[in-house]
């Protein structure tokens, strides 16, 4: 299912992005000036609501709560949830959902391996596929399966995957969202040669976003191409914190990433794609 321009501008002025080049250290992103930047947004994943001995329901307040102020503080456009909404009980899914719905900008989910529901109920609750295209102006966020009702890692559908960003290919800027890494290059990725090429096949896709992997909150290249991680902001296991990235795009077409502990306000990784 695509989202199309005005349906985002229902929630969110419209806004564009600009091509990163070469993967390098970013200065401090306060020496940037706002009137410098044309779009911001941040990923977050692996919240695991609902995963006994651990306290869910804090973890995802916190995030609602930290993203909002964000906004506030910061300029936030839009977010996305990369998978591992829930853990495992359906039941939670319409919980979270409304934890989510206090956020005060637009928002986007992808599946998770813990993400166990139908595709039915997915669109029920969420109102899109669990594949699905984000539209905005020049540029597009695609948001691909990696998983199914059984929690099993899958490969994005590679046919799937190849029709989206052909359909894309007029647009400038393009980011994908997978929530299980498609390289056996953490431990809990797995090898999809015919997903990496396809979207390595696309001049205009300028990021992929991994989470599923807790305890990885930096950028991996191939095919010329960064693969960035964000940690997780709920779970069991991890990075020692719960955080979030942030992406800074710019009018001299300049992007920013970094991850940020909310807690105490540092900014971890910072680099400029």
């Amino acid at each position: 299912m695509e989202h199309s321009r005005r349906d985002f501008l229902k929630q969110s002025a419209g806004i564009a992005l600009a091509s990163p080049s070469l993967l390098t250290p970013a200065s401090a992103p306060e020496t940037r000036t706002d009137h410098a930047r044309v779009l911001r947004f941040a990923v977050a994943s692996d919240g695991h609501f609902g995963q006994p001995k651990t306290d869910y329901q804090t973890f995802t307040r916190n995030v609602v709560d930290h993203l909002n102020a964000e906004k506030e503080r910061s300029g936030l456009d839009l977010c996305f949830f990369n998978g591992d909404l829930i853990h495992d009980d359906p039941r939670f899914m319409p919980e979270v959902k409304t934890a989510f719905d206090r956020l005060t900008m637009p928002y986007y989910v992808t599946r998770g391996n813990h993400d166990m529901v139908s595709p039915e109920v997915w669109k029920q609750i969420w109102g899109y596929e669990e594949n699905h295209v984000v539209e905005l102006d020049d540029c597009a966020f695609v948001l691909g399966n990696t998983s199914n009702p059984k929690g099993e890692y899958v490969c994005a559908d590679p046919r799937w995957l190849g029709s989206a960003l052909d359909k894309q290919r007029r647009k400038k800027h393009v980011f994908v969202l997978l929530h299980i890494p498609q390289r056996k290059w953490t431990a809990n990725g797995i090898d999809c040669p015919a997903v990496m090429e396809t979207i390595e096949r696309y001049p205009n896709v300028k990021a992929v976003f991994h989470g599923h992997e807790h305890d990885q909150d930096d950028v991996k290249v191939s095919g010329g191409k960064p693969y960035i991680f964000d940690g997780h902001f709920g779970g069991s296991w991890g990075t020692a914190y719960k955080g979030y990235r942030i992406v800074e795009v710019f009018a001299d077409g300049k992007i920013s990433t970094y991850q940020f502990n909310p807690e105490v306000r540092p900014i971890v990784n910072a680099k400029a794609l």
